[in-house]
């Protein structure tokens, strides 16, 4: 366990080690996801310059006046797609909105895709048409991670190789770029993002553009996670949580506001949110429920148990 306060891992050797690197690598994720709940993950294969490419454009799209960024809120999208402005979602426990505003990009599928109609077509700014074409390509590099981080999962939990690659195959995943202004005036809560779990499967974020983000740990203490330039903190989310039947840990985050002589500087956030197809049922795996274990939760489909928390968190009505 290093300093950053989580475990560290290099998805390389999983992907082109040895076959007793692979197993270690397996062995490393299972266990960090089970005991913390979080992982840094080295040579993850995201390239940096798209990173930085999408860091940019989104940057410049934050910029622009408020009421150029409102023509990119899409009314009825529950926020899946393009613009949502300041204050508009808050965690499931809190009614004090979050100091952030965001633009969301989704899933991209062929126009006679059976899935289609699911998928609404992504928000293009003219302004900024950076944000499009680069997030569109991290997109995809972010799904070849975590698809092959869950497939080192599948074997950590003794499913097939391949088990997650079935749901995560044209997903309901969300690429979303955070801004957090810069705060001018005594906040009404010392939290720039309330404290919270993620509703998916895992979640890849890069490096923000400051730090702040906390995990809760087995002690009930607050430890803050600083990872390096070239690492991508991964998470469990609760679909993967409900699916163990609370083996891997959907750990609780937040992100707390910076010291006052800091509060002048924004905060730039880039997660990824690995869904799976809205008809996978999150119902507890059989190997997860035993006599110590209990089954925790009813029967779910990922469609189901989104749409729940959507409307828990303030973006659905």
């Amino acid at each position: 366990m290093k300093e950053k306060g989580i475990p560290t891992v290099d998805l390389s050797k999983y992907v082109h080690g040895s076959a007793d690197e692979k197993a270690q690598f397996v062995q490393d994720l299972g266990r960090a996801f089970h005991e913390v709940g979080f992982v840094a993950v080295v040579n993850h294969g995201i390239p940096k310059s798209l990173v930085d490419g999408f860091y940019s454009a989104s940057k410049a799209f934050f910029a622009l006046p408020e009421e150029v960024k409102r023509q990119y809120e899409i009314a009825g999208m529950a926020g899946q797609r393009g613009y949502t402005s300041f204050g508009k979602e808050h965690a499931k426990q809190s009614k004090v909105a979050d100091l952030k505003e965001f633009f969301q990009i989704g899933q991209e599928v062929p126009a006679d895709h059976p899935l289609k109609d699911q998928y609404p077509d992504n928000v293009s700014v003219k302004e900024s048409p950076g944000v499009s074409q680069q997030g569109s390509e991290l997109y995809r590099a972010f799904e070849k991670a975590g698809g092959q981080l869950l497939q080192a999962i599948a074997e950590y939990l003794n499913l097939p190789k391949d088990y997650f690659q079935q749901y995560i195959t044209h997903g309901n995943s969300i690429l979303r770029s955070i801004h957090y202004p810069p705060i001018t005036q005594e906040p009404a809560s010392a939290i720039r993002a309330e404290q919270h779990e993620d509703i998916n499967l895992i979640t890849l974020l890069v490096g923000a553009s400051a730090g702040g983000l906390q995990l809760l740990n087995s002690n009930n203490e607050w430890v803050a996670i600083m990872p390096e330039a070239d690492e991508i903190v991964i998470n469990v989310g609760d679909m993967l949580q409900r699916l163990t039947n609370n083996y891997l840990k959907s750990t609780t985050h937040r992100v707390v506001n910076p010291p006052r002589e800091e509060w002048h500087l924004p905060r730039l956030s880039i997660p990824f949110f690995l869904h799976p197809v809205s008809d996978m049922r999150l119902d507890a795996l059989e190997s997860c429920v035993t006599e110590n274990n209990p089954q925790h939760y009813a029967p779910i489909s990922a469609g189901e148990y989104l749409d729940e928390r959507l409307r828990e968190i303030g973006l659905k009505k």
